[in-house]
């Protein structure tokens, strides 16, 4: 998978998805071939999207993902 075809997934179901999801929902939901999120395709995401990773509500370790306007 190449960084721009993850980075249209990404913003594709975070902007269905106005209160977020978390990295694990991310996966699923878009069957990606990742255990976890590659740091520096993260840091892109913040700089080209907005992208911002936000303590869950459910009081576990699981940062919910969302776009800023």
């Amino acid at each position: 998978m190449k960084y721009t075809e993850f980075r249209d997934a990404i913003k594709d179901a975070l902007n269905r998805s106005k209160s977020g999801m978390t990295w694990a929902e991310l996966r699923d939901q878009l069957n990606l071939p990742y255990d976890r999120p590659c740091p520096e395709w993260t840091r892109r995401l913040e700089e080209e999207l907005g992208l911002n990773r936000v303590k869950g509500t459910s009081g576990g370790r699981d940062l919910v993902w969302i776009l800023q306007p």
